[in-house]
């Protein structure tokens, strides 16, 4: 058995004004009942992350850490997307903490959940996901949508934990193996099953967003699901390859076909045919260009080596000033 750990909330934030005076209480009340029910050390710490919000997210943010030393806060220079915020917060905090549960901060996450978290972490796991129990509260759309995402994933050989988003506790350990991981392309979904240890699961339902318009519209989705697949798996240009070779199969069929039709005398125009044949390939061609092209542009950002985040303020450093 573990001793009490310190823990790190990691949570990232965009555009949260109003949600954010709203759940923040509940991220120390959680922390509270842990520290009191003697699974949590003391020091336990809350840290949100400014992702370049253009409201008033981030003077909420320093206000909280004025008023509880408990909240910390650390704000990007620009936006740069939930999954950069969220391991920006997670490599920040890894020196500071024993262990850090990454959440969302609308609240649609059973924060109560955080204690099975904990309780499997003193067990011996160093990797704990949080995973939706059922998608009862989701519309029929975005219940299809979403696992379908899930589903095309698993298929596109992205090993991925299904029903599961960021909602996750990492021991120490696991957030040093995870720093060793240098891509500029990330979708910490899949990157997380990647560093390995002891895992296991807790399951919870999810609720409504408590305020504010949620930040991840289907044109995001879509676009993490891209990021997931062409950042962790070449299984899509295999299937180009494969295509390839199955429309040169067909053609060579179709060729002795026409071949032996010619020498039997029994020549036919068949421009609809060879119309429909010339716009299959043609859109085949297009479509494998766009495969490829797609992970030539992540070939290229990776060979920039861009920092992936640029820190501007941290709260804690004014508090030293002072």
């Amino acid at each position: 058995m573990r001793k009490p750990p310190v823990i790190c909330i990691v949570i990232p934030c965009y555009n949260e004004q109003e949600v954010l005076p709203v759940t923040s209480g509940l991220f120390t009340a959680e922390l509270d009942e842990l520290v009191g029910s003697g699974r949590a050390d003391p020091a336990s710490h809350v840290l949100l992350v400014n992702d370049g919000s253009r409201d008033r997210t981030w003077e909420i943010i320093e206000g909280l850490s004025e008023q509880d030393p408990r909240f910390r806060g650390m704000s990007l220079s620009r936006n740069r997307g939930h999954q950069n915020a969220l391991l920006a917060g997670l490599m920040e905090c890894r020196h500071s903490c024993d262990c850090a549960i990454s959440i969302d901060c609308d609240g649609q996450d059973d924060i109560s959940a955080m204690g099975e978290m904990v309780d499997a972490y003193l067990d011996g796991c160093d990797v704990v996901y949080g995973v939706r129990s059922s998608r009862e509260t989701d519309t029929a759309f975005k219940r299809a949508t979403a696992q379908g995402f899930y589903r095309l994933l698993g298929s596109m050989g992205v090993e991925c934990v299904y029903n599961h988003a960021d909602y996750r506790l990492m021991a120490k350990d696991a957030l040093e193996a995870l720093s060793r991981f240098g891509e500029v392309n990330l979708f910490l979904r899949g990157m997380v099953p990647l560093v390995g240890f002891k895992s296991t699961s807790v399951y919870y339902e999810r609720h409504e967003r408590m305020a504010g318009q949620s930040h991840y519209p289907l044109s995001k989705m879509v676009a993490l699901a891209v990021d997931g697949i062409t950042s962790l798996s070449v299984r899509p240009i295999r299937l180009i390859a494969w295509t390839g070779l199955v429309v040169a199969l067909a053609s060579l069929v179709a060729i002795v076909w026409v071949l032996v039709r010619h020498a039997m005398g029994a020549t036919v125009t068949g421009w609809a045919s060879t119309t429909a044949a010339v716009c299959f390939m043609g859109g085949v061609q297009m479509l494998s260009l766009g495969v490829i092209g797609e992970y030539v542009g992540k070939v290229y950002m990776e060979t920039k080596r861009r920092p992936r985040w640029i820190i501007s303020k941290r709260t804690w450093e004014s508090r030293d000033d002072n």
